[in-house]
């Protein structure tokens, strides 16, 4: 008896390693193929803007444009 219960340790142990080595796969490929394109696409459009728009940008919402007075 004891011994079916060893080999259903070890069936179910052999099984959940497989599901575990599945997951780290697929997160691998979601970042290969959306995660990491998407983080580049965002790091060339903050790069390509100007840093002093983006100041003046949140100046504005934040106390209103100076001009408009």
């Amino acid at each position: 008896m004891s011994s079916n219960g060893v080999i259903l340790y070890f069936a179910f142990g052999t099984l959940l390693f497989f599901f575990w080595v599945y997951g780290i796969v697929s997160f691998i490929s979601d970042l290969r193929r959306q995660i990491i394109p998407w983080v580049r696409v965002q790091w060339r459009k903050r790069r390509d803007d100007d840093p002093n728009d983006r100041e003046t940008e949140r100046l504005s919402e934040l106390y209103g444009d100076p001009d408009d007075e």
